[in-house]
């Protein structure tokens, strides 16, 4: 018999999630093994979800949903289970970027994190957290799910050209990962551009920095250090931002010639041959 696990359902949202999956399952009369053929997993995967030790997907919520015939319980309860998974520090960030109507970004160092590819966002989050990379990039994908969504946010990224030539995972990886950037050339409502290293100093030496607007509430400026982030509604420091990021705008490559320069980089330094609508 599997060692019962009590969990608390109000310790976390994903100690709420392996409760209600124990309750409901125990409820259709089902065993571990039983309800775990039926989702096309082991009976042992069910019994890690059930005591928190393992973290749920999209697609096993989606398909317990559909077993256990609950309206889609699970469905709505994984976005809150996988958003706990990110830095406490980072979560109220990630609160605001999703009710966010516009976003503008400059990043120095990484690709912005709603455009990170998985094997990207994994090389990132397995530096200093290989154990916990799973959940965190779980987490961060799901965090990009406000890209699909029917009203998505406009979403301005100036990446510093260095991103482009910083190997984050190896060869492959940024060879995906650059495809990706590649793949919103022609985006109505997501804009990449790269600011070139031509340019000298400029104003977004002081590191990265995201503006995010909202319809009915006050615009944010956020800047992160390491292990901290900062929001600030302050009037003037966000005016001063807005400021630096237009400069910043005018100054950095059209987004043709952005994905001009990265369809090079892709080349040159990663053996990628370019097809006719990127070259």
């Amino acid at each position: 018999m599997a060692n019962i696990r009590n969990l608390d359902p109000s310790a976390s949202p994903l100690d709420y999630y392996g409760s209600e999956l124990r309750r409901l399952r125990e409820e259709a009369g089902l065993s571990q093994d039983q309800l775990g053929g039926i989702l096309f997993c082991t009976g042992s995967l069910v019994g890690q979800v059930e005591t928190a030790k393992k973290l749920p997907t999209r697609q096993f919520s989606e398909r317990l949903d559909a077993a256990l015939m609950t309206g889609g319980l699970f469905t709505r309860l994984i976005g809150l289970v996988l958003k706990s998974q990110l830095p406490n520090w980072f979560q109220p960030y990630a609160e605001m970027e999703a009710k966010a109507t516009y976003i503008s970004t400059y990043q120095a160092q990484l690709v912005y994190g709603l455009l990170q590819t998985e094997p990207y966002a994994r090389a990132v989050l397995s530096v200093d957290n290989p154990g916990g990379a799973d959940e965190m990039v779980a987490a961060r994908m799901e965090r990009q799910r406000i890209l699909e969504r029917e009203n998505p946010p406009v979403v301005c990224v100036i990446l510093d050209e260095a991103v482009l030539y910083r190997e984050i995972g190896g060869v492959e990886v940024m060879r995906g990962q650059l495809a990706h950037l590649l793949s919103f050339r022609d985006h109505s409502w997501i804009q990449v551009q790269v600011l070139p290293f031509g340019v000298g100093q400029h104003s977004g030496l002081l590191g990265s920095f995201t503006l995010l607007c909202f319809d009915d509430d006050p615009d944010i400026l956020y800047a992160e250090s390491y292990e901290s982030g900062h929001m600030t509604a302050n009037s003037q420091a966000i005016r001063e931002r807005f400021v630096g990021y237009a400069r910043l705008q005018a100054t950095a490559l059209s987004r043709e010639d952005s994905a001009a320069l990265i369809a090079r980089v892709m080349e040159d330094r990663y053996g990628y041959q370019p097809g006719p609508e990127v070259a």
